[in-house]
């Protein structure tokens, strides 16, 4: 069984047009803090992978479906977890909630590069830290 990260957040007027619906770009900022924080809940940052290992995470491609919408105020719940895993990549699904309702979800491929912009192999305390994280495919 895997585990998931889980990060909450609350839409405030700059989230909205003018009929108080999150504009649709917005979700992809959403995910975006989640994976962050999810980084962090593993003790590792953007900052530190950079540093630590001359590496970055960047988004290769990102399939989101959006199935209803959030409005001003509106909690929402994102749930993140990792699908599956390469060498230098891997999928995550993500899941924006509001109560019981899927409003939101996101196969997000994320792919570690160095600084020129090539693909480099994960690194293998990030990979320990995340295996609680991974759905049962994995693929190395």
């Amino acid at each position: 069984m895997h585990e998931n990260f889980f990060h909450k957040i609350k839409i405030y007027y700059e989230d909205t047009d003018s009929g108080g619906v999150v504009y649709y770009a917005n979700y992809l900022k959403f995910l975006e803090r989640a994976r962050t924080e999810a980084l962090f809940s593993i003790g590792f940052s953007n900052k530190k992978i950079k540093e630590k290992y001359a590496s970055l995470i960047i988004v290769k491609s990102c399939n989101i479906e959006y199935k209803k919408s959030a409005h001003l105020e509106d909690e929402l719940t994102i749930r993140s977890f990792v699908k599956s895993i390469s060498k230098t990549s891997f999928f995550m699904n993500q899941i924006i909630t509001k109560d019981d309702d899927e409003i939101v979800d996101a196969k997000i491929h994320l792919v570690f590069i160095n600084k020129e912009g090539k693909p480099v192999k994960i690194p293998e305390e990030i990979y320990s830290k995340f295996k609680p994280y991974f759905c049962d495919s994995i693929k190395i």
